[in-house]
Parts: C-alpha cells; structure tokens; sequence
C-alpha cells in the first residue's frame, strides 16, 4: 500500500493543486484546510507524512508541528511563504524533519518528500523489542524542550545535539554511520576528514557521560559510527 501523505493547506487552491500533483506521483493523498479537520483525518487514518501550511489562521504550522511530535513520530515538511529564517529554525527546533518555502519548485518538493518517506521507512524497519529510549540511567530525554533532565541537573541541547541524540535514541543498539547522522541534522553528506558528527558526540558525552573518555551511552563503532547502548539492559 502506498504511503499516506495529508496536507494541511487553508489556501484550497494551493491544497488542491499540490495533492493533485503528489496523486500523479503515485502517493495516497487526504487534505484538510485547518488543524480540527487534519485531527479528524488522523484519528481514523493517521499519516506517515504531514505537509503543514506554517502560517495559517487559528492554529499555525508551528502549533501543530509541537503538538504533533509531542505524541507522533510521523514525518513533517514545513510550507512557507515567508522568508523569515527564524520560522524555519524554530519549526526544525519543535520537530519539523523539513521545509520548503513558496512558491517552491514541485518536482524538489517531490524529490523531499520521497527522501523523507524513504527515512520513514527505514526507522520503521528497526528490529521489533528495541523501542525509542526517553529514560536511562538518571536521565530523562525530554523531547519537548530539547533537553537531558536528572535529579541532579539540566542540560539544554543545541539543536545538532538534540538531532544526534534523538536519532541514536530512537535506534538503541543499532549502529548509525555519521553520514546517516549528518543526514538527520540536514546537513550534506559527509565527507571522510568532517568531523562534526565527532564534536557534537564528543558535547553530548560531556554533558550526560559520567566519564565521557570512558562513555558507557554513547558508544563508538570504528570505521562505522555511534551506537547508543543503555548499560542497564544488556
């Protein structure tokens, strides 16, 4: 069965047009002009892929990006026809996997939403009795305002950090290369002397690490990447 993709547009001609076209694409396709309808659609048939207007009356792109990853991991590309890059930041900060801004090619739009379902895919195929961790150890991933939480202290994330942590969270045992990594955080391919990946591992291990040469969460494969393992469960 193909993947379900709904768009979340309140102007209908733009809603109409672009599920038009995502239907020739071989896609299954539901609209809503507005959050209550889009709720509606999810309950009785919930989406792999949401594309949300981020400026619309009621409630915006933004609320319903929050509320929405607050309670689901489905994929989400942000619509903009403003070129404010602070409403692209935040809406990448509360969750967004992308966006696009308007008037936006829709063959690229296309070639996005492919890759995202592509990903989708993917998590989905992780091995079954290995769930997302939110808790380890004394801590607490706190998903909503991107942060670690122990009785002890808080640890705000940057939004590399939290896009690292969360990826290895969400794939517990299993080894992610720092391409695939680079991929989540938006960022190209990585090439073989880029050693971001390294540094914001190298950060997250310092924050929540007791000894952070000695990690026992985040765990290097060499020659492969990172793996996160939760010590008190193997």
């Amino acid at each position: 069965m193909s993947q379900h993709l709904l768009i979340v547009e309140d102007d209908r001609t733009t809603r109409m047009r672009l599920a038009g076209y995502l239907r020739e694409q071989g896609h299954r396709v539901s609209t809503a002009s507005d959050a209550e309808e889009m709720e509606s659609i999810i309950e009785f048939d919930p989406p792999d892929l949401l594309l949300v207007d981020i400026n619309m009356d009621g409630k915006d792109g933004l609320t319903i990006t929050r509320e929405q990853r607050a309670k689901s991991r489905v994929g989400i590309i942000l619509l903009t026809a403003r070129d404010d890059q602070v409403d692209k930041i935040v809406g990448l900060e509360m969750g967004a996997d992308d966006y696009v801004t308007k008037p936006f090619d829709k063959r690229e739009l296309a070639a996005r939403v492919k890759n995202l379902l592509a990903r989708i895919a993917d998590i989905g195929q992780a091995p079954q009795g290995a769930p997302a961790v939110d808790t380890f150890g004394p801590w607490r991933l706190d998903r909503i305002r991107h942060r670690l939480v122990s009785a002890a202290r808080v640890e705000t994330l940057t939004p590399q950090e939290f896009a690292v942590m969360t990826a290895l969270a969400d794939h517990p045992g299993q080894t992610l290369s720092r391409a695939r990594l680079s991929e989540i955080m938006g960022r190209p391919a990585s090439r073989p002397n880029d050693r971001m990946i390294d540094v914001v591992v190298g950060r997250l291990r310092k924050k929540l690490e007791q000894d952070p040469t000695n990690p026992e969460w985040l765990l290097t494969e060499h020659g492969k990447g990172y793996r996160f393992v939760d010590p008190g469960t193997v």
